[in-house]
This record gives C-alpha cells, structure tokens and sequence, in this order.
C-alpha cells in the first residue's frame, strides 16, 4: 500500500508554507501472517513443482507466518528429496528455495564371481538404493554392510567392498562398486549332537554340505553356506 505524506516546508523570502507531496512505500511486515497468493519453487531440477506442492502443508489461500516456517521445512526434509531449504516471501508469494539431491545415474559392480550382478542389485534395491532414485550418502555405510552380508552367507568372511561415487553432469552419481570376494570358509569337520534314533552317518547322507575331500574340488560341497547349513538342518 502506498501512502501520500504531505510534508510542509518554510521556504525563506516567501513568508508562507507550501506542501510538496511524497510518495514512500510501506514495506511489508517480514515477521506479519499473510495469505498465500501464490507459491514460487526455486532450485528443481529433475523433481517437478508439483511433487513439492503435494508434499507442502500449506497451499494457495492458506494464512501462513514466519512461525509456520519450520513445519514447512520439516515436511519438505522428509521426503528426502533435499539436502538445503529455505523459505522467503515477496508480497504473498511464498518462495521455496531447494538444493536437491543427486539422482543416481549408474551403479557398477566389479570383482563379483560368486554372486551375480543382478543378484546385488537387487540387494541395493532392498535398503533404497537403484538407478533413478535420489542418492543419499547415508546409505554408503549400508551398501557395503548389505553386500558384505551377502558374501557372509556364503562362507566368503574374507570379502572385502570399496565404494566409490563419482559426480555426473545434471546433479547425478555414478556409484562404482568393487568386491574382493576372497576365499571362501571351507568346512573341516561336522559335529552332531543329541541324535539318538539315527547314527551320524545317516543324517550326514542327508546334508548338501560335506567335509573337504577329493571330490570337493569339483562340487564345492565343502564349502560354507548359511543358506546351505539351514536348509539341511530343516531337511
């Protein structure tokens, strides 16, 4: 809103007053409640205005304050989608400042034998991790734990993960993975304990799993698997 201020001044040698009219603008009130006129998202790159809007608890025509501000920021952290917000309002326009996250563009595994490529992948998938989705450097610390585990199933305790991300154009990563699988536990003696209607070598005719021999070389039956050891056990 602007006002007309009439200001008097005494001009000398003319004996009277004349009024000069000013005109100055009111400045908005930064800490006052005001209602959304409009709302003006800086910063997208691949998330759209829209995923933002439904995200926002607050909208066109909602009366907001300073004191809203943080609800605002909290619900836009939750989605993941950013590393920085900040919130601004000219006239009634709520304006939304983002820094996204990269999205990640490719992720290469190499050094992988025993366990297959889509095989890991699909583990990545597990903990949120896939091309296309919005990369959280908090996961890396997960990523290798998930293989990792993966390679302990199967006896591989000595399997070892290097993560690397590299920066792509276009605010996107590329993760490259590199496994060293190490040698895998081989088994040295069964134990069984508490069978009293069948004898050991009875039960042992039922397992996958066997003790290292010559034929081992070629089945890899004496080779640890968790997997292998339960479904013996349940067998």
């Amino acid at each position: 809103m602007k006002k007309t201020i009439l200001v008097f001044v005494g001009l000398l040698g003319l004996g009277s007053l004349v009024w000069i009219p000013q005109v100055r603008s009111q400045a908005a009130d930064s800490t006052a409640a005001f209602t959304i006129s409009d709302i003006r998202v800086e910063g997208l790159q691949r998330i759209s205005a829209g995923t933002v809007f439904n995200y926002l608890p607050a909208g066109v025509g909602s009366t907001i304050s300073p004191a809203d501000y943080a609800e605002i920021i909290r619900a836009l952290f939750k989605t993941g989608f950013f590393t920085d917000i900040s919130l601004a309002r000219d006239g009634n326009v709520l304006v939304i400042n983002v820094v996204e996250r990269p999205s990640v563009a490719e992720i290469n595994i190499s050094g992988n034998k025993d366990i297959s490529t889509d095989e890991l992948l699909t583990a990545l998938r597990d903990i949120g991790l896939a091309e296309g989705r919005v990369f959280d450097r908090a996961l890396l610390d997960r990523i290798e734990q998930e293989l990792i585990n993966q390679y302990f199933g199967r006896g591989k305790y000595a399997a070892k993960l290097d993560v690397a991300v590299r920066t792509l154009p276009r605010n996107r990563v590329a993760i490259d993975l590199t496994v060293s699988e190490g040698v895998a536990a081989r088994i040295r003696q069964i134990n069984i304990v508490g069978n009293q209607d069948f004898d050991d070598d009875d039960l042992l005719d039922q397992f996958q799993l066997t003790t290292s021999g010559i034929i081992t070389i070629l089945t890899k039956s004496d080779q640890y698997s968790k997997q292998k050891l339960e479904a013996d056990i349940e067998a």
